[in-house]
């Protein structure tokens, strides 16, 4: 019986698609419909949108892998009891302290979840967690200094980022701190690297990331591209020349494009249609909420904090971002 068992389980996995296979049928397809796909790029929209979307992948590369492995080595090797020792006790100063740490700790937003989660579990208090959630993936060295070289003609956003986030994860832990209950918040059940030794920890992070982040990289560019290339110029110009709904554009966007904060920059960079300010919505609400944030934000804390935190996090960054952007740019 066992024998019948495993050969049927073996016949069962010999019929999925495994990576060789699925990637002989891709250059078969390839082959096959050679002389459309040769004529498909030749057109003129298809240059334009190559072009758009090498090099916003070409700058925001190196950006990321430098990002990622830097956030891997802070989730990895840096004890979370070293925040809970640093941090002050008083909930109240404990946020704004909380929230300038992320400026000096590299990390995208999808390694800000589980350390957040690490803090709270080690007794940070979780205003302080949430503002360290919120501002280490906006505001720190890689993101700010990516921000710059993406607008070198507007060293202005470098500034404007850094205030508009750091006052909206500020604004969000003291929110939470006055507002929130315990009974929304659901205790992390542990750390994602504990028990596990720090070099196969590290490189499973990195790969993790890389994967996750790249991914959602490439979806970005090919929209930054599409948005370029294949909208009509009137459809982007009628909702860019309008002040308010241009930055409710960007925002959505934003949410729904969920990119990596080390790479974001390029994207908003490459959308030229649309104000600064509302580029700096897109910038400011990305690292705080998007769709792959909400859920790891419900998987981490539970459904009930993220369905709140989630919605007054986006609404309070559109406003604070267009706010700052109207003052500093």
């Amino acid at each position: 019986m066992e024998q019948g068992g495993r050969e049927e389980g073996g016949a069962e996995e010999g019929r999925h698609l495994n990576s060789p296979l699925l990637l002989t049928l891709l250059l078969l397809t390839a082959v096959m419909f050679q002389d459309p796909i040769r004529g498909a790029l030749a057109a003129p929209v298809m240059q334009s949108w190559m072009t758009v979307f090498v090099a916003v992948m070409v700058q925001a590369l190196p950006f990321l892998v430098l990002g990622v492995l830097l956030s891997a080595a802070i989730a990895v090797f840096v004890p979370p009891s070293f925040f809970a020792r640093a941090l002050p006790k008083r909930p109240a100063l404990a946020v704004p302290v909380a929230g300038a740490a992320g400026a000096v700790l590299p990390g995208c937003e999808c390694a800000s979840v589980p350390v957040a989660g690490a803090l709270v579990r080690r007794g940070v208090t979780p205003a302080a967690a949430l503002a360290f959630l919120l501002s280490a993936p906006a505001i720190n060295p890689i993101v700010l200094t990516a921000t710059a070289v993406a607008f070198p003609g507007n060293p202005e956003m470098v500034p404007a980022r850094f205030v508009a986030s750091l006052l909206v994860a500020c604004s969000m832990g003291w929110l939470w701190h006055r507002l929130g209950r315990t009974d929304w918040l659901r205790l992390p059940a542990r750390a994602s690297y504990e028990g596990q030794r720090k070099g196969p920890a590290f490189w499973g992070s990195v790969r993790h990331d890389v994967t996750h982040a790249g991914g959602f990289l490439v979806i970005g560019a090919m929209a930054a591209a599409t948005l370029k290339a294949v909208v009509p110029a009137q459809w982007l110009s009628l909702a860019a020349g309008h002040p308010v709904l241009s930055v409710l554009v960007l925002a959505v966007l934003a949410v729904l494009l969920s990119i990596c904060s080390e790479a974001d920059a390029f994207v908003a960079a490459s959308l030229t249609q649309f104000s600064l300010t509302a580029r700096l919505t897109f910038l400011v609400v990305g690292p705080m909420i998007d769709l792959k944030l909400f859920a790891m934000q419900a998987g981490t804390f539970g459904r009930a904090f993220a369905l709140r935190f989630a919605p007054a996090t986006f609404a309070l960054a559109v406003v604070v971002s267009a706010l700052t952007g109207t003052v500093l740019l």
